[in-house]
């Protein structure tokens, strides 16, 4: 029988719990890093349209290439991890995303910019599965490791409240690009006390690292999900329709290639686990129904409302909160009460609350906004925390790097579809507005790309003209955030009906592993 090789342990058993909590310590590092980097880009988003001037186009590769390159690569650094070590990776991702954090803070042009975060992507992939992975190889007992979890969701929770404030106040005083530098001091303290404190684990009969598995994998995601985007922006094209195919085919023949091998990338028995796909599914589709809404969330309170940066970041505080006080309870009711019932509270509680903000308009006072981004954040603490756990309880220690990054998988690509998806549902109505007839051509142009654009293209106009043009801008983009939060509810409603059923009988582990 296979096992998970284990380096460094403490010995003795106050040694090995304090060990293993100090290693959650750095894992939670890990997680810091990538969760504040997610969420300073919509924030800094107003400010980077005025410097770069992207396109409407532009400005949503911007947001989302970072998503659609770490989810093509997240099931093959999974893999990787588990067999050249999840130390190792973990540690040499952490020192690559921290240099690509430099190149992104001084992008020059929006095509710069779009490499930036692609590479960033790359360096991203390595990150998340290894620290999940690390957790299912390092708390053996249940109980402790549904703790572990929770502290890990909180933490990324924790670190996207922790983003929008702390970019807020250095977007009051610096360019845009110091929000990425953040991440500096983090990745230097992640790495220094990682390689003391961490231990080494990976599966020593993993076999051989299938590279055309690889690539079969990273060209289907993105030539699947770069089709949706597309034709959801500028609609079907030969282009499309030729991405939409060869993306298929190269997932086809993953998937088939999987069964064929002895040591696969992604060994595809852990899908017949009905808990297991249930609990992805309800990942992909929630961050779905969510991520389209918080990346178009900081303009509305910034450019619709007139919020300063850091008010904008303070006003998602509630969010944030309610995720790190439910995740850390979340394992606890899941076996007091049922994991479906759980999992399935918490997503309808997100599909209302975003049902709530189709009723918002320019002046809707803080209270509502406040109180359905806090019933979001509860629901989804209470949710992700515990697919989470089904996840990483269905597999084998050995196969823990690959688990962890098909949850990853889902959680980036239903992030990719949803920002590529319900952002062209904003952008589209966004873009019917109509500028007063007096406005030149060329400045209509330049405001219809985004609203970002309008406001500064509105600086040349004259006053009474200028607040004609943003006042309807603003008004189309309420329009399409309002048309997104519904679809966004829609989705969410009916992915909390399925998770009641495909988690039925579901139970989170209580017995002690050996």
């Amino acid at each position: 029988m296979s096992r998970t090789v284990q380096l460094n342990r403490p010995t003795g058993a106050e040694g090995k719990s304090r060990g293993r909590w100090l290693a959650l310590s750095v894992l939670v590092l890990a997680v810091l890093l990538v969760a504040v980097d997610a969420t300073v880009l919509g924030l800094a988003t107003p400010s980077l349209s005025e410097d770069l001037k992207p396109s409407g186009t532009q400005l949503l590769w911007i947001g989302d290439i970072y998503s659609f390159v770490i989810a093509g690569l997240l099931v093959s650094m999974g893999s990787l991890g588990d067999r050249i070590g999840r130390k190792k990776l973990l540690l040499l991702g952490a020192t690559a995303f921290g240099a690509v954090s430099v190149l992104n803070a001084y992008a020059t042009s929006p095509e710069m910019m779009i490499v930036a975060r692609a590479l960033l992507g790359v360096a991203g992939a390595t990150l998340m599965p290894s620290t999940l992975a690390l957790i299912r190889n390092i708390f053996h007992d249940p109980r402790e490791r549904s703790l572990a979890i929770g502290i890990w969701g909180a933490t990324a929770s924790a670190g996207a409240a922790v983003g929008p404030v702390v970019g807020g106040a250095l977007l009051q005083h610096f360019w845009w690009g110091s929000v990425f530098l953040i991440n500096l001091p983090v990745m230097i303290a992640l790495v220094l006390v990682g390689i003391k404190l961490l231990p080494e684990s990976k599966n020593p009969v993993a076999g051989p690292w299938d590279l055309f598995s690889v690539a079969l994998s990273l060209t289907g995601v993105i030539g699947v999900v770069y089709a949706v985007k597309d034709v959801a922006t500028h609609g079907p094209s030969w282009g499309v329709w030729a991405a939409a195919v060869t993306g298929s085919a190269c997932l086809y023949a993953f998937v088939r290639r999987q069964f064929t091998l002895t040591s696969p990338l992604l060994d595809m028995r852990l899908f017949k686990h009905r808990g297991f796909s249930g609990a992805v599914l309800a990942d992909l589709l929630t961050v779905f129904g969510l991520s389209g809404l918080v990346f178009f969330l900081s303009q509305f309170l910034q450019l619709v409302q007139g919020r300063d940066p850091l008010e904008a970041g303070l006003a998602e505080l509630p969010a944030a909160i309610g995720a790190v006080a439910t995740g850390l309870l979340a394992g606890r009711y899941a076996r007091r009460y049922s994991v479906r019932g759980i999992v399935a509270g918490g997503l309808a509680a997100i599909g209302l609350a975003l049902a709530v903000l189709t009723v918002i308009h320019k002046e809707t006072g803080y209270p509502l906004l406040g109180a359905a981004l806090l019933v979001v954040g509860l629901g989804a603490g209470f949710s992700f925390t515990v697919t989470a756990d089904v996840i990483l309880s269905s597999v084998p220690k050995e196969q823990a790097g690959s688990a962890s990054a098909v949850s990853e998988t889902a959680y980036e690509l239903g992030a990719a579809l949803g920002i590529a998806l319900l952002g062209s549902i904003v952008t589209g109505v966004y873009q019917g507005f109509t500028a007063p007839a007096t406005v030149p051509g060329p400045v209509a142009d330049a405001a219809h790309e985004s609203l970002g654009g309008a406001v500064e293209a509105a600086r040349v106009l004259d006053p009474q003209t200028a607040s004609q043009m943003v006042g309807a801008a603003q008004e189309a983009f309420v329009d399409g955030l309002r048309l997104a939060s519904g679809v966004g509810a829609a989705v969410l409603l009916a992915t909390a009906a399925a998770a009641w059923f495909l988690l039925k009988g579901q139970e989170l582990q209580d017995g002690v592993e050996h």
